[in-house]
């Protein structure tokens, strides 16, 4: 598994690889076991967009395994006086074993891994693919339920620029698991991602403005991605139309999961932060074993 592009190039049995090696990195980190399968190897974060948890779990998952984290800034870089992005992975490719690249263009991953000799890892590329987010939603799922399939998911939000949605709808098709897709009109899911999915893996996927929770056992919300509209206006407009809120809450499944790929906005408002339902922080912190384990296998080690 040299590169980690995009969740489409992965096989279930790749996926299965990556889960049962991170829960073995989360079983050493319990034990406080020390870990140094990539010592000596260094890790770039190439990161053209801000980010708190993928950055610094990807810091944190190479400093556990021994590696040495170091990071690029384009506003601390040559990129401010004009360096090419290409030009730019070729100078770490240089210095590094493994490059984790989140840039705001869609391909970017892609254009990059073409250039490096060593191993290219998505962590975002616009609004495209993440597939090491993808990685930790299922485990968390995993974790959670005992299992992946069979469970009744439902995606709340700015699906039309959300990558981490769009990764995941591909990854719950991947296990048999299908999907209510809930959202405004105007931020409903790419048509060609949901038929990716449906051929691929024969599933039913429904899309529908307003949410029925009552048998749902995971709902997976994200806010609007007001830094991917064009009008700021039209991205204040709908932040307001969807809403986990105590009467919506009171309508779910009591069993029910709720997931986040953060920073969370208005979607979850403080009054709902305390029920026991909210599982997003949990899911962050499996950000670190599940990006050991990607960090790993991409190195071949």
């Amino acid at each position: 598994m040299p590169d980690l592009l995009s969740i489409h190039d992965l096989k279930k049995s790749d996926v299965e690889r990556y889960l049962s090696e991170a829960k073995k990195m989360e079983a050493a980190l319990a034990k406080g076991k020390p870990l140094r399968t990539l010592e000596g190897k260094i890790i770039a974060n190439l990161f053209f967009e801000p980010s708190t948890r993928t950055n610094f779990s990807f810091q944190s998952a190479a400093a556990r395994l021994g590696a040495t984290p170091i990071a690029f800034y384009p506003e601390k870089s040559s990129a401010q006086k004009g360096e090419s992005f290409s030009d730019t992975i070729r100078i770490l490719d240089g210095y590094a074993d493994a490059l984790v690249i989140r840039h705001p263009s869609e391909g970017s991953a892609e254009e990059a891994a073409r250039i490096a000799t060593h191993p290219v890892i998505n962590a975002g590329d616009g609004g495209n693919q993440h597939p090491t987010q993808t990685l930790i939603d299922l485990y968390t799922i995993k974790k959670l339920f005992g299992k992946i399939s069979g469970l009744n998911v439902t995606l709340m939000g700015d699906l039309k620029h959300a990558r981490a949605m769009r990764s995941l709808l591909y990854g719950l098709a991947m296990f048999g698991c299908g999907a209510e897709l809930v959202s405004p009109v105007s931020l409903r899911m790419d048509p060609l991602a949901i038929a990716r999915a449906k051929r691929d893996f024969g599933v039913k996927i429904t899309e529908t403005a307003k949410p029925n929770l009552s048998k749902c056992n995971v709902l997976y919300l994200c806010r609007v991605q007001k830094e991917r509209f064009s009008n700021a206006k039209e991205a204040q407009a709908v932040q307001a139309s969807f809403r986990l809120d105590k009467t919506l809450l009171l309508s779910a499944n009591k069993k029910m999961a709720v997931l986040h790929p953060l920073p969370k906005l208005d979607e979850i408002p403080a009054s709902v932060e305390s029920d026991s339902r909210m599982k997003y922080f949990e899911q962050a912190k499996n950000g670190v074993p599940v990006r050991m384990a990607v960090l790993k296998l991409c190195l071949g080690l």
